[in-house]
């Protein structure tokens, strides 16, 4: 069931895949609309299966500990950390990523506001940005900058474009709210 590639990338030992193979359940989940049947190890991280089996790559492995916001997602309304996340608490839902948001001919509100204020840089927090503040604005487009702010607390940035996305976060949340 693994490829060569997949069990290399994952550390996983012959003896590790065939425990696996032993382990693995049906699960079924909807991304981006679309409804998907997999066959995977119950505790296999939702985000190995959006990278490896359903080949979407808008969430990014970071810490692997669901510190750092790269690997987020949105589940039931909520954004939530895709690598610390398995399968099974996942089974039958609703899920989002950041290519069903929107697409190059008509972007989701963020993703064209992300682009109009030049508010990404070196792209590895991107996800995590915007994948949370859709779920933020999706329940408050009003919010003001400290709710912004603090609804973003929780995602890792090192290249400094703070003022450019919250920025771009506001515009959008004022475009959502109309």
């Amino acid at each position: 069931m693994y490829s060569n590639k997949v069990r290399k990338r994952r550390g996983l030992t012959q003896a590790a895949v065939r425990h696996t193979l032993r382990n693995m359940s049906a699960i079924t989940i909807k991304v981006n609309g679309r409804t998907h049947t997999l066959d995977v190890d119950p505790t296999t991280p939702l985000l190995y299966v959006l990278a490896d089996d359903l080949d979407l790559r808008g969430a990014k492995f970071g810490c692997g500990l669901g510190q750092c916001g790269a690997c987020t997602v949105i589940v039931k309304g909520q954004s939530i950390r895709s690598c610390i996340t398995p399968m099974e608490a996942v089974d039958g839902a609703e899920i989002t990523t950041l290519e069903g948001l929107g697409t190059i001919q008509k972007p989701h509100p963020l993703q064209k506001a992300f682009i109009e204020e030049g508010a990404a840089q070196c792209g590895f927090c991107l996800n995590g940005v915007i994948m949370t503040a859709k779920a933020f604005l999706d329940k408050k487009p009003k919010a003001t900058d400290e709710e912004i702010q603090q609804a973003l607390s929780n995602v890792l940035c090192r290249c400094f474009t703070h003022v450019r996305m919250f920025r771009a976060i506001k515009k959008a949340g004022q475009e959502m709210a109309r």
